[in-house]
This record gives structure tokens, sequence and C-alpha cells, in this order.
């Protein structure tokens, strides 16, 4: 991982060598193709909270030079707990890079006069790689540009029958779902993969959330595995999320559930980050969500958006989008909370049993 560039300034300067070398004709298609890039980067030229901004890589498309950027808020020091956002692993999921990029202009606002964020801050530290897949959103393409899906792409084989094609395959990129070769990662996940094995380094926790869209009609928080349906050993503080969730938010519309749940998959990069940095000797520390919104609510309110691949899996009228934007905000506020008072809910090894009992209990009676 590339040193982080420190404060306002030096943030714009990172922006501006990137920017400056575009042509008048790559930022005109830059802003049709990719206007979540353009939008992040005027986020953070336009804010005077302190951040820490770096390239994680940078993917040469359409003559255009596309930055993976990465955000840390916090003073990022060590035992402190850690929150890590992400989103666009899709590129037809425009949606959750949304939400990220508005999230986080709210909590730059809110850094700058916020005294409860500004503490917040100098105890947690907070992540965001708000577009991971950058030459598949710009082609509105679910897969990157090796025609890879990033999240079929893990060193990891699932134990039972996956759905065709969709639970990843390797037949060929021409078709959707393509894990890519085995041996090794794509670009963009190594990437990630080195983010987490950063965060989790003399960290007591990390959460991270990966924003998606495009399955069913519920919001759905998913946890591992999805690569088996046996439950992992170390579900206790899931669980003990999930409690604490419904209590604090008893009227809330999400559904909380290890993904084997609705299906199993090849390949799923979370499942293999888990089993590399989730299992520590002092207990769970890494801790993945998956935020899946539910866009066929969106394609029943507007049958004729189903028919186009942006349709399928974004809000397409302006009104819906704003409700997506801010029916998510209350539970990305949570998490930061949840990160912060990590020792008042994260249960104690001792009471794992009961949690796993409790656990078996709700998702795995079958």
């Amino acid at each position: 991982m590339s040193n982080p560039v420190t404060i306002q300034f030096n943030a714009q300067t990172l922006i501006d060598s990137f920017v400056e070398n575009r042509s008048e004709e790559q930022r005109k298609r830059l802003k049709k193709h990719l206007p979540e890039l353009v939008e992040l980067e005027r986020v953070i030229l336009n804010s005077t909270a302190q951040i820490k901004l770096s390239v994680l890589s940078s993917y040469e498309w359409d003559e255009i030079e596309l930055p993976q950027y990465c955000l840390q808020l916090g003073e990022f020091q060590s035992d402190q707990p850690r929150l890590l956002i992400v989103g666009g692993v899709h590129g037809l999921e425009r949606i959750g890079s949304r939400v990220i990029i508005a999230l986080l202009e709210t909590w730059l606002h809110r850094m700058e006069w916020d005294v409860s964020m500004q503490e917040c801050l100098k105890k947690i530290a907070v992540t965001f790689v708000p577009i991971v897949n950058l030459v598949g959103m710009y082609k509105n393409q679910r897969s990157n540009g090796n025609g890879v899906d990033l999240m079929r792409n893990g060193p990891i084989e699932a134990e039972g029958k996956v759905p065709f094609l969709a639970g990843g395959h390797r037949y060929t990129r021409w078709l959707p779902w393509y894990r890519g070769y085995a041996d090794e990662m794509e670009k963009e996940n190594r990437a990630l993969e080195g983010i987490i094995k950063q965060l989790t380094i003399d960290s007591p926790l990390l959460i991270s959330l990966d924003c998606h869209s495009g399955f069913g009609f519920r919001d759905r928080l998913w946890f591992p595995y999805a690569y088996r349906r046996r439950p992992l050993s170390g579900i206790a503080p899931f669980m003990a999320l999930k409690l604490l969730w419904d209590k604090c938010y008893p009227n809330h519309r999400y559904l909380f559930e290890p993904q084997s749940s609705s299906y199993l998959t090849h390949g799923d990069f979370w499942d293999h980050c888990y089993k590399r940095f989730g299992r520590q000797k002092d207990g769970v520390r890494f801790l993945p969500l998956t935020l899946e919104m539910g866009s066929w609510n969106w394609v029943k309110k507007n049958p004729l958006q189903g028919f186009s691949l942006e349709g399928m899996f974004n809000p397409m009228v302006q009104h819906r989008e704003r409700r997506v934007l801010r029916h998510h905000f209350p539970f990305l506020d949570f998490l930061l909370d949840a990160t912060l008072s990590y020792e008042n809910w994260l249960p104690d090894t001792s009471l794992y049993d009961s949690y796993y009992q409790m656990a078996r209990s709700l998702w795995y009676r079958s």
C-alpha cells in the first residue's frame, strides 16, 4: 500500500496530478462514463477537513488514467479499532459508490464542526475505497477490465452445488461471473487485500462494509461464509453485532444473515480475506459485512428500467436515489459507533459457545 498523502493541500496536489493531465475531451468522456470519480474528486477538493489520501493503483482505459483513491480519516494509531467502507466492486452497481461518496461528504462536513465526530476520529480510523472496479464502472459492466468478476476471484472453492454460472466459473471471460485464473487474484483485489492486511495489524477490531446492489426485494447484510453452509467457528461477534443492531434499531428492514442462506459461490473475496485475517490467537478481529441493496424494488416500481443493465442494479429516478441515500445512512453511522465502542458489545471468548448456539438456531437449522 502506498504511503498516504496528508492534509488537504497535498490531497489537492495528488488529485491535480491526474486532473491536469486530462484533456478536455477526456474530461467529457469521464463525466459521461464515470461521473462517480468526478464527484469523488470534487468532494475531496472541496473539503477543509484533514484527509489522508493515497492512490492504491491506477488503471488506463480509453486513454484516460483512472486513479483508485483510498481515503483515511482519523489518526490511525496502533491499538485502535478501524472501519473500512468499500464500494464499486461490480461496475454495474453504481449506487454502492454513490452511497459511499455521499456518506464521505457528510462525514467530512461533520469533521469541520461536530465535536463528537472529531473526538471519535481521535480514537478510531476510517478508511474509504469508494470505487474499486474503475474500468468496470467506466464500461458499465459487472466485471473488471479483464472480464473477471472480482467477487468470484478469490482462491477458495465452494463446498456444495453453486448456481450455474452465477456461482463462479472458468469457462470464458465472455460470460458473466468469470472467476479468472486460479493462481493469482486480479490487481484490484490484491490492492484491497493489502489494505485489509495493513488495517488488521495492531488493531483489536476491523469492521468492513462492502456496498452492492442487485439481489432481491429486501436489503441484506451478509457475512461469511459464501462457500459453505456450515457456520464459521468465530460467528459470535457477528451474532452480537446483529443483536446490537436489532436492539438499537428495532424497526429496521435489513435481513442480517450469512450469504450461504441465499446461495453458495466459488471464490468469494471476503471469505478469502476472513480466512486469512479474521482468526487471531486472541479471537476474531476482522468482521467483513456486505450490504446487498434490494434493487428488485426499483425495477418493480419502474419495470421499463429492467430492460437496461444500469436500470437492473440502480435507482434511475432522482427521488428514489435520494431515498436510498437517506435509508442507509443510519446503519453506516451505527457501524461507526459500534467500531468506536466495540469493547461494550464484542463478546468475550468465554461467551462464544452461547452465541454460537444462538446463531445455529437462527441461521442453520437445516
